[in-house]
Parts: structure tokens; sequence; C-alpha cells
């Protein structure tokens, strides 16, 4: 009797709370009652009531409170499997609570008409969570399979009750669906209308009060931060309210679990039947990444080059503010690029999406996407994982089969002025992101569009390689113009930029090229200018050229040793770092790795000046000679290890055994005129023939 009274008491105080705080005072109580009840049609009242409460539920709701019901259900239902598993004894007239298979049905009764069938899924998620979640396995398979049916059919009644169902409610189900997904079975997962879910987990995720609010909290920090009185650096404190807001948005139910939320979408993007859902829902993220890109740079964070914030921003927002900032935006970029890998992952195997006009809009749509999050790619150095390199490699081959399309998506995404470096980090940032996507349509492009898009984008960067913050785009400068010489239509364009782009590379080495930079694209341009490149028809002499230029530099170039910062600048820390080299050496190692792409005639003529070269190095302590046998173990193994084409390698290995090439390398070029006089003084006989033993000058 004393547990119906107590019963009684808390439905009475349920139905007369006037403060939802007072009602929520009663939850933990009712978990325990849930737990403890004998009388089935007491549970199915009590849970009743939980739902249809008006002192929970006739105030602002938010997922907040929906959470906090889901957890009732939740701790109960955990309550019962511990209340069968404890082994303490019990009093003689204590009774035992329901059997776990009735309970639950008892529990789930509760999900009555007094209650809106949104909130039926808070009640089942929660028993099925209670008992199966972290592998707790406490319902049989039948009831476990009933439970998860339950749950779906009621998911889908829902949403039939109101088909733009997009508050709370629509929120809810996104929530529970997002909690319990990974313990329904495949086929109550296939049982989800996704077409008609996804729109909603896209609003509730992005753009909801209960999600990330369309992004604006980003432009509102810029009223927080402040420049200090002292420090006169800029500083966004943690007491202030935007700061707060931040936080408050990362521990929302759905923003605290973005990275299953976001498997969901993607699981429901490779699942819906209307390809058009599939279009919009990209269009709406693109359109939420898009307002984010805007709020940022709005915000005066963004003034602030990555390489710079030590010197601008104090100590307290470098340790504790700003990364809290940086890690929901990298929660938002990675919930992006999942959705993205699964959505172009369906592209490639889905033939309604692969025809007509739906693949390359979706291809656009990708990278418009990827560059908007460009900032926080490139800030988190995100750019070079698996699944960011899968969705940009994807996108950019599907665009590239249609060349119009590729090109009017640079023209959208050129830099707001070719030709100059604008001030603003953010801009750079875009721009970076505009040569390393362009750099792989320079092969679909018209010779027109490379050079007025892509070298106009370029020719500013290619000098600014001794910029700290600059260092990126400078190598990607000269990435993407390599790219277009290297084109086969680009031939014109590549002889009227061609001796510009030489002179600037010998201007900028080794100040702000590394070696292995310089190396590679001086090897890269000596390749276009050689045949079979079309340029080498109407300038067959300048590869040629090329080598003289870099011979002439050689001969008075500097042999002091550069310091490793200069010499590679990818160099892996878990790597042996490269032995050290000069701006001699460097220069000579690129003539040595241009060997391969040379005619045989300028192989004739190039072989002994380089080697000749090798012996201007200084070899007076361990270090020089070092660099000297780097020199030499490179030459021979370009000669050697199957980089030279036939016709190539056979004149090698005659120039190496029979013209004194091998003494020229190896000793120099006073031991190969011994060697070489010895053998003209040598008289040549037949074989066989009877040689005078007498010495030449013995002779009468």
């Amino acid at each position: 009797m004393a547990t119906e009274r107590s019963l009684a008491t808390l439905l009475r105080s349920l139905q007369i709370a006037s403060e939802p705080q007072d009602a929520f005072a009663l939850l933990p109580t009712s978990t325990s009652f849930l737990a403890m009840l004998t009388n089935h049609l007491n549970v199915t009242l009590l849970s009743s009531q939980l739902l249809s409460s008006p002192a929970i539920w006739d105030h602002r709701v938010d997922l907040h409170t929906c959470r906090r019901i889901l957890s009732v259900f939740n701790t109960a239902a955990i309550g019962i499997l511990q209340n069968e598993a404890s082994d303490e004894p019990r009093a003689p007239y204590t009774k035992r609570g329901l059997e776990r298979e009735a309970w639950v049905k008892a529990v789930i009764n509760g999900a009555d008409e007094k209650s809106p069938r949104w909130r039926h899924v808070l009640l089942l998620g929660g028993v099925l969570l209670g008992f199966e979640g972290q592998n707790r396995q406490g319902l049989s398979h039948s009831l476990r399979s009933k439970v998860e049916r339950a749950l779906v059919r009621a998911t889908g009644l829902a949403i039939e009750e109101n088909l733009n169902i997009d508050g709370v409610g629509g929120y809810a189900i996104i929530m529970v669906l997002n909690y319990t997904f990974e313990l329904l079975s495949d086929y109550h997962r296939s049982q989800i209308n996704y077409d008609r879910i996804l729109p909603i987990m896209i609003q509730a995720t992005y753009f909801s009060s209960e999600g990330l609010g369309s992004a604006y909290f980003l432009g509102a920090i810029d009223r927080d931060i402040v420049e200090g009185r002292v420090s006169k650096k800029f500083g966004w404190a943690a007491t202030s309210a935007t700061y707060q807001n931040v936080k408050e948005i990362s521990s929302r139910p759905l923003i605290a679990s973005l990275g299953p939320l976001s498997r969901l979408i993607a699981h429901a993007m490779e699942n819906v039947t209307d390809p058009n859902i599939v279009s919009d829902g990209m269009s709406s993220i693109n359109d939420f990444v898009r307002t984010l890109l805007v709020q940022w740079r709005q915000n005066k964070l963004s003034e602030v080059d990555p390489s710079e914030e030590a010197e601008f921003l104090d100590a307290e927002s470098l340790k504790s503010t700003i990364p809290d900032l940086l890690r929901l935006l990298r929660s938002i970029m990675f919930s992006a690029v999942i959705i993205l890998r699964a959505v172009l992952g369906r592209v490639l195997n889905d033939r309604v999406l692969a025809a007509g006009s739906v693949a390359p809009f979706i291809a656009v749509q990708s990278l418009h996407i990827l560059r908007n999050l460009y900032f926080i790619t490139s800030r988190t150095g995100q750019t070079s994982s698996s699944q960011y390199s899968f969705v940009n490699l994807v996108a950019i081959d599907i665009l590239a089969q249609y060349p119009e399309l590729a090109e009017n998506f640079l023209r959208t995404i050129k830099p707001i002025e070719l030709g100059q470096i604008p001030p603003h980090p953010l801009e750079r940032c875009l721009d970076l992101f505009f040569l390393n996507t362009s750099e792989h349509f320079a092969l679909i492009l018209p010779p027109p569009a490379n050079e007025e898009l892509i070298i106009a984008a370029a020719t500013p960067y290619l000098a600014a390689g001794g910029n700290n913050h600059l260092l990126e785009i400078f190598e990607a400068a000269h990435s993407v113009v390599l790219a277009v010489f290297s084109a086969p239509q680009n031939a014109d364009i590549t002889a009227k930029h061609l001796p510009f782009y030489v002179d600037n590379l010998f201007a900028v080495y080794p100040q702000n090229l590394s070696v292995r930079q310089f190396r590679l694209a001086f090897k890269s341009v000596v390749r276009i200018a050689a045949p079979p490149s079309p340029l080498s028809n109407t300038q067959p002499l300048l590869a040629a050229t090329l080598l003289e230029l870099a011979h002439e530099r050689a001969l008075t170039a500097s042999s002091t040793l550069l310091p490793p910062s200069t010499q590679s600048s990818t160099e892996n820390a878990l790597e042996t770092p490269p032995a050290p080299l000069s701006e001699k050496s460097g220069i000579i190692l690129a003539m040595i790795d241009s060997f391969p792409c040379l005619l045989v005639e300028d192989l004739e003529e190039f072989l002994p000046l380089t080697a000749r070269l090798i012996h201007t190095l200084p070899s007076g302590d361990e270090a020089a000679q070092s660099v000297r046998r780097t020199c030499i173990e490179r030459f021979w193994e370009v000669l050697s290890n199957g980089e030279m084409d036939v016709e190539r390698a056979n004149f090698c290995v005659i120039w190496w055994s029979s013209r004194g090439g091998r003494e020229l390398l190896l000793f120099g070029e006073d031991h190969q005129d011994g060697v070489m006089g010895q053998q003209q003084e040598e008289e040549v006989v037949m074989s066989g023939g009877l040689v005078d033993v007498v010495p030449r000058e013995s002779k009468l």
C-alpha cells in the first residue's frame, strides 16, 4: 500500500507542478518507481504520465528536456537488469518486480493516444538503449525485434502525422535515431523512410536552434574580441557571452554526437530513393558552409594568419577559447566530409545519379563545400587525410569529364583580383584552394582559360617563398604553373611564359626554394622543353639552352652548405634527414636529374660538362667530400638504374667505357687526360700480330 500511495503522490505532483524545474526534480523518483513497481498497470500509468504531463510538456521544450525523458526509461531499463542480477537477499515480505518481458510490454503500453507519437519514440529509444546499449544484450531476440520494429514504426507514423515536422518533435526523433541506430538490425534500418527523414536531419543539424543555428554564432564572436590595454594583443575572454554560447552549442545533444549523426545522415544519403533529395541535401549543406565562411570573414580572428597568432593574440585565447572554437569548427568540417564521401560514393555506383546533369552538379557542389570549409582544413592540416582526399579527387574526376562546366566552376572561384596577392589571410587561403584545384584541370582547359585563370592567379605567388605564411601557396603556384606547361595544348603559352618562369626559378633559389623543390621544378621544365613535347617542335634548342643556363649558374654558385630548412621543406621528422648540400651541388643534381630527358647529341655535350662541374666542388673536409660523393652517386644512378631509354643508355655505356667517362667522373679531368694519352700512344695492331719489343726511341 505504501508504494501505491507514493505513486499516487508522484503522479499528483507531476500534474500540479507549475514550473518545469519542479517536474524535472521528480524524474529521479519516477525512474526508481518504474524499476520497482510490481503492477504492470501502474508501470503503464506512470509511463503515460511521463509522456503527457503538462508540467513537463506545456512549456518551452528543447532537446535537453527530451533527453531527460529518454534517460528515465534508459536508466529504469538498466535498473531492471541490475535488480535481476543482484545477489543481495530479499526480505520475505518484499515482492519481486515485474519480469523483464512483462515490464517492457507494460512500459510500451504507456505510449498511448494521450501523447503525440514523437514522444513515443523517446520511450522506445530509452528502453532499447537501456537493455541493449553498451552490448548489454538484455532482451531476447524476438522481444528486441519487436522493440526495434515499434521504434521504426513510431518514427514513420510521427513523420506521417506532420509531413513538415521541423520543430522539437522532429529534432527529438533525429536525436533518438542517432543514439539507437547502431542497435537496429539491417532489416529495421531498411524500413526507415529516408526520403522523409533526411531533410529533417539536415535541418536539425545545421540550421535549427538545437543544432548549429546556421553558423551565425561565428560572426557574433567578433564583438567580444577586444584589444588588451597592456599587451596590445587581441583576446577573446572565457567569460564572454559568445564563448559561453560556443560551449553551449558544443554541448547540445545533436552537436555533442555530431560524428555519429553525420554518419547517420551519410547513410540516409546512400539510401534515399529520390535523387532530387540528394541534390537538395547537398544544396542545403552548401548554403550552410557558405554562411559559415561569410561569418568567419566578419570575425577579427580571420584577419590573423595562423603563423602570426602568437604575435597578435593573447595567451589566454590561444590556450583556451580559440582551441575550443577550432574544435567545434573541425567537427563541422569532418561532418561535411563524411556526408560528401557517402554522396560521391553513391554517384560512382548509382546509374541514375551518374547519368545526366546530376553527377556534375553534385561534383560542383562538393567542391564548393570543400572550398568554403578550406579555412578550417588548411588550418588543422586535414587536407591530406584519406577521406578528404577521396572526396576532393572524386569530385574533380567527375567534373573533369565536363570541360565547359569545369571552366565555369573555376571562373566562379577565381581570385577576386588576378595578378595580386590579397592582404587578407582568408582570401589567400581561398587562392590556395583555387591553385590546388585548378592544377587538376590544366589538362582539359583550353589555352586561353589556362592563361587567363591559372597563370594569372599563380604569377604573383611564384616569388613569394621567403614569406613564412605564403610558403604553402608558393609551392602550389609553382606546381600549378608546371601543370599548365605540361599540357600538350599549351605549347604556345609555355613558349611565352617559360623564360619568365626559369628566370624566376633561378632568382628564388636557394633563398626561397629548397634544393628538392628546385631539382623537381628544373627537371619538369627540361622535360616540358624536350622531345616529344610539342614545344620542342618550335623550340628544338630550348632543353639544351636550359642546361647551359644551369651550367653557367653553377660555375658561380656558392659551395657553402645550406641550412637544413632550405634543403627539403617536406622532410618527415621520422625519416633520416638528407645529407647537407650546397647551392652549387643542388644545381648539379638538377642537371643530372634532367639527363633522361635530353637528346643523345645533348647528352654528348652535357655528360662531360656535368662531370667536370662535380670536380669543381670543394673536397677539403668530410662534409665537402660527402657532397661530392652524393653528386657522383646520383650521376651513376641515373646512368645505371633504368631511367634512360635504350638509345640514351647505349650512348651512356659508350661514353662511360670507351670515351673516358668513368675516369672523368671518378678521378677528374687530369686523370682522364693521362689515361686518354696513354691509350693514344699505344700502337693499334691486328689481333694475333707480332709486336716489336724494341722501344720506339731505340729504332734506327
